[in-house]
C-alpha cells in the first residue's frame, strides 16, 4: 500500500498534529486469505487539538466513545481467518467512521443521553476538517486494498466487527450477538442461520441495529456497492471484557464465517 498520509482541511491545517498517530491501524496486512476485516470503532483517542471534547475521563471510556472489546475480537479473528484487519484509532465522538460525513450523526452533538460540548455548533469547515483528517484516509486505505484485490482477481469477503451495550436508554437488550446485513442475501444470512442452529447464544438478525445507507458506511460502500459478500457483527460488550472472552468469540465467529464462505461458489 501507499505511504499513509493525513489530508489537510480547506484552510491548509489538520486537526491532527504531525506527531499524532495516523487514524488507520493495520494488522496482518499480508494475510492472504479471502477475508478482509474492518473495525471502525476500535479506539477512543481524541486529537490533541480537540482537547477532551468537554467530556470527563469516565465518559471517554464509555461505549459512547468506542466499541468496547471490539478491537480484541477483531485482532483474534484476523489471526484465525488469515485476513488483513483495518482498524480506526480515534473516538467515534470525533467523527463516526461508520457514517457518511453528510449525515448529522457523523459528528454527534448528543450520544445516548450525553451531550458532547466539543461537537456543538460546528461549522461545515470544522466538520470537513475531521472528515479530511480521520474518515478519508481510513476509508481510502480500505478502498485501495479492495481495488488491488479486484485487479488481482482475488475473492473477498468483508467482515466488520462492532460491540453494543447490554442496556440502552434504560432498556435491557437480550441479544448476545447480532448479525447485520442489508442487500447481502447469501453470506450474512448463512452465518446467522448457522449460529442459531449450532449454538445456544441468543442471536439477533439485524438486532440491536440494522444496516442502512444513513446509519452505516463500511458495509454499504465497501461491501454492497462492490457486490462483495459482507457481514457485520455486533457483540454485547459485557461478554468480551477480557482477552480470554475475545479469543472465545473469535473461535466461534471464525468457524461460522469460514463455513458460510466455503458454501458460496
Amino acid at each position: 500500500m501507499k505511504n499513509l498520509s493525513i489530508d489537510r482541511d480547506p484552510t491548509g491545517r489538520s486537526i491532527l498534529d504531525a506527531d499524532e498517530p495516523h487514524p488507520l491501524e493495520l494488522y496482518n496486512l499480508d494475510g492472504a486469505s479471502d477475508f478482509l476485516l474492518i473495525c471502525e470503532h476500535a479506539g477512543r483517542m481524541i486529537p490533541r487539538s480537540l482537547g477532551t471534547l468537554g467530556l470527563s475521563e469516565k465518559d471517554r471510556q464509555r461505549h459512547i466513545a468506542w466499541d468496547i472489546g471490539a478491537r480484541s475480537v477483531a485482532v483474534a479473528l484476523s489471526d484465525r481467518l488469515g485476513g488483513p484487519l483495518f482498524m480506526q484509532r480515534y473516538s467515534r465522538l470525533v467523527c463516526d467512521c461508520n457514517r457518511r460525513p453528510d449525515v448529522p450523526s457523523f459528528v454527534p452533538e448528543i450520544s445516548e443521553t450525553t451531550s458532547i460540548p466539543g461537537n456543538m455548533n460546528l461549522t461545515e469547515l470544522e466538520r470537513q476538517a475531521r472528515a479530511d483528517a480521520i474518515f478519508a484516509p481510513f476509508h481510502a486505505a480500505i478502498a485501495e486494498a479492495l481495488d488491488k484485490r479486484r485487479m488481482e482477481g482475488r475473492r473477498t469477503f468483508i467482515v466488520s466487527i462492532h460491540s453494543f451495550t447490554p442496556v440502552f436508554m434504560g432498556v435491557a437488550r437480550p441479544w448476545e450477538l447480532g448479525v447485520l446485513c442489508s442487500r447481502d442475501r447469501i453470506f450474512a444470512p448463512a452465518i446467522a442461520r448457522r449460529l442459531q442452529e449450532t449454538t445456544s447464544h441468543f442471536v439477533g438478525i439485524n438486532e440491536p441495529y440494522s444496516v442502512g445507507d444513513d446509519t452505516d458506511y463500511a458495509i454499504p460502500v465497501h461491501g454492497e456497492a462492490r457486490n462483495l459478500p459482507c457481514a457485520e457483527f455486533e457483540i454485547r460488550n459485557d461478554l468480551i471484557g477480557d482477552a480470554a472472552a475475545a479469543e472465545k468469540w473469535a473461535d466461534l465467529l471464525a468457524a461460522v464465517v469460514a463455513q458460510a464462505a466455503s458454501e458460496i461458489p
